[in-house]
C-alpha cells in the first residue's frame, strides 16, 4: 500500500483518527497472522502447561491465575514489535509525525488498535482455557474484567518500549527488557484479583489499582511515546 494511501485522510472525514483506526483494522485484516500469533501462542502455553506439570485440578486451578496472567502477559509482548516497524519501514511512519492532529492522539488511536486486536481477544478467550485449568466458573468475569483492564495497561506501556526499538535490528530482545519490569504490577495485580475472586475476599481494591494503573498510563503514554517515535526517526 503507498504511502499516501494509508495515511491521507479520506475526502469528507470528520473524524480522521476514527478513520485512521479503521484503516488500520482493515490492513490487520489483511494480515490475520499479526493478531492470531498471540492468541495461538496464548492456548498453546495453557493447553501444554497441564501436561509438563500435572493434571491435577487442585494443583491447576491454584496456579491459574498466575499462569493466564504470565500467559497473558507474554502473548502481549509478542505482538508489540510490529506496532511501529511496518509504519518505519514503507516510510509512513514520517507521514504520521507530519499529520495535522496531535501525536499523542495518533499514537493512543494504534494503541486502542492494538487493543482491539490483542488484548480484548485474550480476555474474551481466557475463560475458554480457564476450563482446562480447572478454574471456578465464579471467577470468569473477574478473569475477563481483569484481563480487560489490564492488557490496555499493557498495550500503552508496550507502546513506549516498541518505539524506542524501530530503528534496532531484532529488537525483540531489548524491547522485552524495557517493558517486562513496567508490566510486574499489572501482573501482580491482575493475578491477585483472579485470586480474591477464587478466594471469595474483596475484589474492589485490586481492581482500583488496575485502573489506577491504566489511568496513569493513559495519562503518560502517549506522550511518552510520541517523544520516543520523534528520538527513533531523528536517530
Amino acid at each position: 500500500m503507498s504511502r499516501p494511501e494509508r495515511y491521507a485522510e479520506p475526502s469528507g472525514a470528520n473524524r480522521p483518527l476514527v478513520a485512521m483506526m479503521r484503516r488500520d483494522l482493515l490492513l490487520l485484516m489483511r494480515s490475520p497472522g499479526a493478531w492470531l500469533n498471540p492468541l495461538a501462542f496464548f492456548a498453546l502455553v495453557i493447553t501444554l502447561f497441564p501436561v509438563g506439570i500435572s493434571p491435577s485440578a487442585s494443583v491447576l486451578a491454584t496456579l491459574a491465575p498466575g499462569l493466564l496472567w504470565v500467559a497473558a502477559l507474554l502473548a502481549t509482548l509478542l505482538s508489540l514489535e510490529g506496532m511501529f516497524r511496518d509504519d518505519a519501514e514503507d516510510g509512513s511512519l514520517e507521514q504520521l509525525l507530519l499529520a495535522p492532529q496531535p501525536l499523542p492522539l495518533l499514537v493512543l488511536a494504534r494503541v486502542a488498535v492494538h487493543w482491539v486486536s490483542t488484548g480484548l481477544p485474550l480476555a474474551l478467550m481466557a475463560p475458554v482455557l480457564g476450563i482446562m485449568l480447572a478454574l471456578p466458573p465464579g471467577s470468569y468475569p473477574m478473569l475477563m474484567a481483569s484481563l480487560a483492564l489490564g492488557s490496555a495497561a499493557l498495550s500503552l506501556i508496550g507502546a513506549i518500549g516498541a518505539a524506542l526499538t524501530i530503528g534496532v535490528a531484532r529488537g525483540g530482545i531489548l524491547l522485552s527488557l524495557l517493558v517486562l519490569p513496567l508490566y510486574v504490577p499489572v501482573l501482580i495485580f491482575g493475578s491477585g484479583a483472579v485470586q480474591a475472586a477464587i478466594g471469595g475476599t474483596p475484589v474492589a481494591p485490586h481492581l482500583a489499582l488496575l485502573g489506577a494503573l491504566l489511568a496513569l498510563a493513559l495519562a503518560l503514554a502517549p506522550w511518552a511515546t510520541a517523544a520516543a517515535l520523534r528520538i527513533s526517526l531523528n536517530a
